[in-house]
């Protein structure tokens, strides 16, 4: 297994924006496909953003227009721009992940613990 590291999360008032931060930590060779996910108390864990190394990219609605996911090849990383945050917004989010080991054949699917956003006064 490969640990995820997320960092980025916090307090935020509506219409403010955080940026949330995936990283494999250890031997990596690839992103296969790095996403995050979120849960708000009381409804279903679903997709936020999520990107493949084929180049496709989706967005839940809700955020469209509003979130932004990228990749950075190099070091291995998934960021997520979170602009004009909404109190509906606020959730657990995490990050999950299908990596290619450094032997270029192993596969990875790994998720991290979580980060909270929460989107208030």
């Amino acid at each position: 297994q490969v640990p995820l590291v997320e960092s980025g999360g916090g307090l935020v008032q509506p219409g403010g924006s955080l940026r949330l931060s995936c990283a494999a930590v250890g031997g990596v060779f690839s992103i296969i496909a790095m996403g995050w996910y979120r849960q708000a108390p009381g409804k279903q864990r679903g997709l936020v953003a999520r990107n493949t190394d084929t180049g496709t990219t989706t967005y839940a609605d809700s955020v469209k227009g509003r979130f932004t996911i990228t990749r950075d090849t190099v070091n291995r990383t998934v960021d997520l721009q979170m602009n004009s945050l909404r109190s509906s917004d606020t959730a657990v989010n995490d990050c999950d992940a299908a990596l290619l080991g450094v032997d270029g054949s192993t596969r990875y699917d790994c998720w991290g613990e979580g980060t909270q956003v929460t989107v208030s006064s």
